[in-house]
């Protein structure tokens, strides 16, 4: 996936969910579902570290309308959270899913994701000193417990790719949880997506410059295929950061955070059907980790 997007918390206004806001909540599922498929296409031709600096450099250029309009809105001391909220929770992500997909299947990379709301109540309550319950401890083993189950299965020749490559993506659902730690707590007044996009500005250029030293550029001149896997990557960070990003607010003013929170639990079905209707092998145990990752995820979520 992209940047993960953020809002402050909201009361919905009104008792009963609008129709609208479950129509935005099933498009986000489908954008950030089928944002990994989008980057096993754009593997096809562009190396790992190509479609992580082309999709960092795309992304920072759709948002760089807001980026300029609110360059004004940090305070001094917060620039230094926007740099390494974009290294963490943009840049080096956008890396590492790349990377895990060379040898992962897109839909255990969707699935695996969903960690994130683990690992942001756990980064949380180290370093943050939010509240951490006993079931919300039960929750996290059990999301833990899921992910053994999902990297560790399937054949050996399987087992030994999914573990090694699987804990990339559970990498960055680590640093996305730090990322949207720093967000909440240090980055107050910034509205959502003024942040995100200031954020791509301070690790955007870096990806542009190092794009210039790989062979991406010539391989746009040389294969023809490579604007088709572009045109992938271009979806990607267009969709999955910037219009996603705009849905989600959208989202949250509708309604509330914990309803929002609902595309978590439909992600990685989508990210699941794509994969499979590309080919992809997905065995029962699989199945069987996604259910027990997800319920640890909604336990944490749900829990008081």
């Amino acid at each position: 996936m992209s940047s993960q997007p953020t809002s402050p918390t909201l009361s919905p206004t009104a008792t009963s969910t609008p129709p609208l806001a479950w129509v935005i909540l099933i498009g986000l599922a489908l954008i950030w579902g089928t944002s990994f498929i989008l980057i096993k296409k754009g593997l096809e031709v562009f190396s790992s570290d190509e479609l992580g600096a082309i999709r960092i450099t795309i992304a920072m250029l759709a948002l760089l309308p807001f980026a300029l309009k609110g360059l004004k809105a940090p305070k001094p001391g917060q620039w230094k959270f926007l740099v390494l909220s974009g290294l963490i929770g943009n840049l080096i992500p956008s890396f590492l899913f790349a990377y895990a997909e060379t040898h992962l299947a897109s839909g255990l990379a969707g699935v695996l994701n969903s960690l994130t709301a683990l690992f942001t109540l756990i980064i949380g309550a180290i370093f943050f000193s939010q509240k951490i319950t006993l079931l919300r401890v039960v929750g996290i083993l059990i999301g833990i417990v899921g992910t053994a189950v999902l990297i560790f299965s399937g054949s050996a020749q399987e087992t030994s790719s999914n573990s090694f490559y699987g804990l990339y993506v559970v990498l960055a659902t680590v640093l996305y949880g730090g990322s949207l730690n720093i967000i909440k707590h240090c980055l107050a007044g910034i509205k959502p997506l003024t942040m995100a996009s200031l954020a791509l500005l301070t690790v955007g250029p870096f990806a542009f410059v190092y794009l210039c030293t790989t062979a991406a550029f010539d391989k746009l001149a040389a294969q023809p295929a490579a604007w088709e896997a572009l045109g992938y990557i271009t979806l990607l960070a267009v969709f999955s950061t910037a219009i996603g990003l705009v849905f989600y607010n959208k989202l949250i003013h509708m309604t509330n955070t914990l309803f929002a929170s609902t595309s978590t639990y439909l992600m990685p079905i989508v990210a699941l059907v794509w994969g499979v209707a590309d080919g992809e092998t997905i065995h029962l145990v699989h199945y069987l980790g996604m259910a027990i990752i997800l319920g640890g995820v909604l336990l944490v979520n749900r829990a008081k």
